[in-house]
């Protein structure tokens, strides 16, 4: 076979061996055209992913509508399961005035008032890691979008093992300034709870117009994490290990840290932005920031360093708490 031939078989090899593990949705009848349920289809795709021992759901830009859902899967190995979009999202989130949303890049959306969040990995029954599916999952470059005060929840990933987010944008499709008060006691992000191999490391993820921004459980390591309007922006439910996390901006939320179970952390800045006078109306006069931290049962041990800006008046040295005798927190620039 002359050279060329050969270097000709080599290159495709290198495709085949590119592509292997990679799942396109649309290969199982996706459309991203937002009018079609895509439920179906999100199913089958991700039941091959599961069957051939792990891979990457692929998601081409469009707006998909339906949810995905990762089924239990047992072990004894771990598997990795990738749910990736093409293009990295806009993120759309301010202190002020109206943006639009755009249909811009991968967007999974789900509009139904009840049921399983947008994307959630399914409770396992037969595991042998009890309730928790012997799954890594990574997330990156969408999109996930339910609807103004939802009645579900964005990500749910509370019976994976592990998790990595990286370039997500969950969102209530409106801008976060005329966001609805949280009804349902919705989540933007469940992490994954406490368990044997528990890990969970987030790059660049927006939550935007929940109850609670993110759940943190144990072993979180998060940076550059942006929570705009949410009643609760970190959430810290009990966890046996500490988690850590580098710059976390928090924009008219009610209560940027809430803590409900013993759990250890730091955060090395937490910019919080409150709204200034006349910053807020009838609809939106609940995103007026009640306290800084929300502890009343003193159950967090942490060290926060912080900044705080209020509207229309610039950087301010007011921090409030409930409780938190166990947080200590000092202004950046300040002695500790």
């Amino acid at each position: 076979m002359p050279l060329l031939g050969v270097l000709l078989l080599v290159l495709l090899a290198d495709v085949d061996r590119v592509h292997a593990g990679v799942f396109n949705v649309r290969d199982y009848g996706a459309v991203g055209d937002d009018k079609t349920d895509n439920t179906a289809a999100f199913t089958a795709c991700m039941k091959a992913v599961i069957a051939a021992g792990g891979g990457r759901m692929y998601l081409p830009d469009g707006v998909y509508r339906g949810r995905i859902t990762i089924p239990p899967v047992s072990g004894p190995s771990l598997i990795t399961v990738e749910i990736a979009g093409e293009s990295e999202p806009a993120y759309v989130f301010g202190t002020v005035g109206s943006l639009p949303f755009q249909n811009h890049g991968t967007i999974v959306k789900c509009l139904s008032p009840t049921g399983s969040a947008v994307i959630s990995a399914a409770r396992a029954t037969e595991s042998l890691y009890g309730d928790f599916s012997a799954i890594n999952v990574v997330i990156r470059n969408v999109d996930v979008r339910t609807y103004d005060n939802p009645g579900i929840g964005g990500v749910d990933l509370n019976h994976a093992m592990q998790c990595r987010l990286e370039n997500v944008f969950i969102n209530t499709g409106v801008y976060n300034v005329q966001a609805s008060k949280p009804a349902h006691g919705t989540v933007g992000l469940i992490t994954p709870a406490c368990n044997n191999a528990a890990l969970t490391i987030l790059r660049n993820v927006i939550v935007t117009g929940y109850d609670t921004g993110i759940l943190v459980n144990e072993h979180t390591d998060g940076d550059n994490i942006n929570l705009g309007s949410n009643v609760n922006g970190l959430k810290f439910a009990f966890a046996h290990h500490a988690s850590r996390f580098g710059r976390v901006g928090a924009q008219r939320c009610t209560h940027p840290i809430t803590v409900i179970g013993k759990h250890g952390f730091s955060i090395e800045q937490l910019d919080i932005e409150i709204a200034g006078k006349g910053q807020t109306d009838s609809q939106n006069e609940w995103q007026a920031t009640a306290c800084m931290i929300h502890d009343p049962e003193n159950l967090g041990i942490g060290d926060i360093r912080y900044w705080v800006v209020e509207g229309n008046l610039g950087a301010i040295e007011k921090f409030t708490r409930i409780g938190g005798a166990n947080i200590r927190a000092w202004r950046i620039g300040s002695a500790r």
